[in-house]
């Protein structure tokens, strides 16, 4: 019996030490279409020094009370998304290595995301991902009618330290999940952050990643 305890205490000692800095991030317990900012860097999430850019945005799924037009996310309810500007921009002042990954839905329009050296999409650019078109989900079952849906996993692995991050795509066509950063599977941390623990005209608010309500 004391052998077999011993064995299984090693290996828990061994995943602990395999995913020792790693982190996932899942936006929840941020509110629907509020910003991300500095949710993760001194705000009402885990500190984990992470910032996020003014156009970084939160956005909570339609099946489950918010705006969103997706569904099957990895984590529920919450994603990260954008309506203006260039993309997501993620600073990790602290610098991770090894790899990074996520989950995205991208439903008409491709999108791409680019790892940084330094800050704010700055230095030495250390991994750069294609992310294709995820086709629209809008008639499979278990997407409830939803566009964005489902999300899928993909992720990168690197050599140097990175501090900064960029997804993009079309805004409002592409939203992000499971964050997860020093490993390059999708929400394989060890350390995941606890939940809460217009479209510029072109008439495609049923089709966007935000869908307003009608006003009764």
């Amino acid at each position: 019996m004391r052998r077999v305890f011993l064995v299984f205490a090693f290996v828990a000692m061994f995943a602990l030490a395999a995913n020792a800095g790693v982190v996932t991030l899942t936006f929840e317990g941020i509110g629907d279409e509020q910003p991300v900012g500095n949710y993760y860097n001194g705000g009402a999430g885990t500190n984990y020094g992470i910032q996020f850019g003014s156009d970084s945005l939160a956005i909570i799924s339609n099946q489950n009370g918010g705006t969103g037009n997706f569904n099957e996310e990895p984590s529920c309810c919450t994603v990260l998304f954008f309506l203006t500007g260039p993309g997501d921009i993620m600073d990790v002042a602290a610098g991770f290595t090894t790899g990074f990954s996520f989950y995205y839905t991208a439903a008409f329009n491709p999108g791409s995301v680019s790892v940084y050296s330094g800050l704010d999409g700055t230095g030495t650019l250390l991994a750069s991902l294609t992310l294709p078109v995820t086709g629209d989900g809008s008639g499979l079952l278990g997407c409830g009618g939803t566009n964005f849906c489902p999300f899928t996993p993909i992720g990168v692995t690197f050599a140097g330290t990175a501090e900064s991050v960029n997804f993009t795509g079309t805004a409002n066509q592409i939203a992000f999940d499971n964050v997860t950063l020093g490993a390059s599977t999708p929400g394989s941390g060890s350390t995941p952050e606890p939940g809460a623990f217009s479209l510029l005209g072109l008439g495609l608010a049923s089709l966007g990643m935000y869908a307003r309500r009608k006003k009764a």
